[in-house]
C-alpha cells in the first residue's frame, strides 16, 4: 500500500506530494527489485539506496530518461556500475516504480533490460486498472 504524506499547498491549491519508491511485484507476489538489492554486498547496496534517495529527493531531472516513461539511476561503487529501472506513476508522479536491477558490464543499457522494465510497467498498470475496476 502506497502512503501518501502531504507535504505542501503550491499556490494554486493543488496538494503536492512527496516522491516515494516502491518495488515492482508480480502477480505471485515476487519482488525482483527487492531480490536484486539483497543479493548485492553491503556496500554495493549502500550506494544504489543512497543514489535513490537522491532521485527521489530532487526528481527525474537528476535521473537518464531511457525511453518512453522509463528512467535509470546510475549508481557506482568500487569499479563496479548498478543500474534502477524505473517509472514515474500516480495521479501525481510521485510513485517512482522500480522495474529492473542490474549491474551494468557494457556501455549501453542493454535492450533486454529495457524491454523488461516496458514489459512490467505495462503489467503494473494492468493489474492497477483491473483492480480499480472491481475485476
Amino acid at each position: 500500500m502506497i502512503y501518501f504524506e502531504q507535504v505542501d499547498v503550491m499556490r494554486s491549491g493543488q496538494p503536492q506530494y512527496k516522491r516515494q519508491w516502491r518495488d515492482y511485484d508480480t502477480e505471485s507476489g515476487a519482488r525482483p527489485i527487492k531480490d536484486f538489492l539483497l543479493a548485492l554486498l553491503d556496500e554495493d547496496r549502500a550506494a544504489v539506496l543512497e543514489e535513490m534517495e537522491y532521485v527521489r529527493q530532487h526528481g527525474t531531472s537528476v535521473a537518464r530518461h531511457v525511453r518512453q516513461g522509463i528512467y535509470e539511476v546510475r549508481a557506482t561503487y568500487d569499479t563496479k556500475a548498478y543500474r534502477i529501472l524505473f517509472a514515474c506513476e500516480g495521479r501525481f508522479h510521485h510513485v517512482l516504480l522500480a522495474l529492473d536491477g542490474f549491474q551494468k558490464k557494457t556501455q549501453q543499457t542493454p535492450p533486454a533490460h529495457i524491454k523488461r522494465a516496458e514489459q512490467r510497467l505495462a503489467d503494473w498498470r494492468r493489474r492497477g486498472k483491473a483492480k480499480r475496476a472491481g475485476t
